[in-house]
């Protein structure tokens, strides 16, 4: 099975429905965009594609998603690649609750 290439030309991730909603939720949320939910998919840019998302935003962010899902991100961990798209954010959450690939 080929892997899917996102716009940038590199794989893209999979995650779990839940997951991707959950993290959308947790976006939408925590940058006070609940009005742009819908137009939120798996391939949505981060950085450069939603300007709320400064580098306070994606600190501030990081502990949501830490405090919905369980779970703690190292600070090595916050890459550019991590933070992409939403969908690579969601496939992130997902291997670091054991769950993707």
């Amino acid at each position: 099975m080929a892997t899917p290439v996102g716009p940038t030309g590199k794989g893209v991730m999979s995650s779990g429905n839940a997951t991707l909603e959950g993290v959308k939720d947790v976006i939408v949320g925590t940058l006070g965009i609940e009005e742009r939910r819908a137009s939120l998919d798996a391939e949505t840019t981060l950085f450069g594609g939603i300007p709320e998302l400064d580098s306070l935003a994606v600190v501030e962010l990081a502990a949501a998603l830490e405090d919905r899902f369980g779970l703690v991100i190292d600070d090595e961990e916050f890459t550019g690649e991590v933070f992409e798209t939403v969908g690579s954010l969601a496939s992130f959450v997902d291997h670091k609750l054991g769950v993707g690939p």
